[in-house]
């Protein structure tokens, strides 16, 4: 039972930036309050900046939806589409990559920077709609 603030600690991963010798110090106390008050009051990393609503469109995440995630988001894919498959890679210009998840593959002409529409459908999924020809594929956000 003395290990298992430790044990949190390091569980916790990246989220937590601590010095060896503060550990070993706290694991050293014998006192199991005393020990407590020193674990807590180890310093952490700084957390990561919050993302906006259209930064995490996409991201599947163990807890429940957030409200405040938009419906769809636009942007434009960067460099040249020239159409899709089951497994093609989408990078759009905000850093966002969408994996294609269709059977249908799609042709097009060769589009250089084409702006797109991503909106959440049924059941947890999305789709990429070319605004240029209406042509739309199911996908996942990968990044």
């Amino acid at each position: 039972m003395k290990t298992l603030p430790l044990l949190l600690l390091f569980a916790a991963g990246a989220a937590c930036a601590v010095d060896d010798a503060i550990v070993l110090r706290c694991r050293a106390l014998s006192d199991p309050a005393a020990r407590l008050a020193c674990y807590e009051a180890m310093p952490v990393a700084h957390a990561a900046p919050a993302q906006s609503a259209e930064q995490r469109f996409g991201i599947q995440r163990l807890e429940k939806k957030v409200d405040d995630e938009p419906q769809a988001i636009r942007g434009t894919v960067r460099g040249h589409l020239d159409g899709w498959r089951y497994g093609t890679q989408i990078l759009l210009a905000n850093g966002q990559v969408w994996r294609v998840v269709d059977d249908v593959e799609a042709v097009l002409p060769d589009l250089a920077d084409p702006p797109v529409r991503i909106e959440r459908g049924a059941l947890g999924a999305y789709f990429l709609q070319l605004e240029a020809n209406n042509s739309a594929a199911r996908v996942v956000r990968v990044k």
